[in-house]
């Protein structure tokens, strides 16, 4: 299967890999970032953007009125850190990109693809939705809003001809990963593998590795018990 994409957070990590590997089996992709690409290829179109930025509604406009209709919108941009108490200003801007800017962005792509009864958004969520944190709290919730409201999409849309996903990883061995213990981490190219797989099923929700699941979930009990 090949096609237009367009793959938000994807100058490195799981987002430059997909790139890479869409570009690779044939697809034309857009790539949106905050920071430019290392990318030099013919079909691929880059644009700088933070995805956290109120304006990003308008980049993606843009975008899509100058471009042939997607096939594929796969939000990956994600940014976290460790909670301070002293300084708190950083927590917004982590609602920001990991729950904010994938709204915007399936407002944005989900009503043309309805129109033309047909398109796949993913968007890269955590298996950290299913826990409360001390540590980062914020990263916790909008991962829980993010697989909540995909998930909700993917109901919303069925019978349409368009696809949700929401895509629960692990650990994934990119700078995201902290903390001093990292079970059961994946590669990069590992991941890709998964979200390829989504591409050709088309799921509404794709969680890796499996047998985390139920060590997430016992973790989740424990620290719900401790409140």
């Amino acid at each position: 299967m090949k096609g237009n994409a367009l793959v938000i957070g994807n100058s490195d990590g799981i987002g430059l890999a997909l790139t890479r590997k869409l570009l690779g089996s044939g697809w034309t992709v857009t790539g949106i970032s905050r920071s430019p690409t290392p990318i030099e290829d013919d079909a691929c179109r880059h644009v700088v953007a933070d995805a956290g930025d109120p304006g990003f509604s308008h980049v993606l406009r843009s975008l899509l009125d100058q471009s042939e209709p997607l096939d594929l919108c796969v939000y990956c941009a994600g940014i976290g850190e460790p909670l301070d108490l002293s300084d708190m200003s950083g927590e917004p801007a982590i609602f920001e990109v990991d729950l904010i800017g994938m709204v915007r962005t399936a407002a944005e792509v989900i009503p043309g693809m309805v129109r033309r009864g047909s398109g796949h958004l993913i968007g890269l969520s955590s298996l950290a939705d299913e826990m409360i944190s001390a540590e980062a709290p914020s990263y916790h919730a909008a991962k829980a809003g993010f697989s909540n409201y995909l998930e909700g999409l993917a109901l919303a849309v069925r019978g349409s001809g368009v696809a949700v996903t929401n895509v629960r990883f692990g650990f994934v061995d990119t700078k995201m990963a902290k903390g001093d213990r990292r079970p059961m981490m994946m590669s990069v190219d590992r991941a890709v593998r998964h979200l390829m797989g989504c591409i050709e099923r088309r799921p509404a929700r794709h969680t890796a590795p499996r047998a985390m699941i139920p060590l997430v979930k016992l973790r989740a009990c424990m620290l719900r018990m401790s409140l």
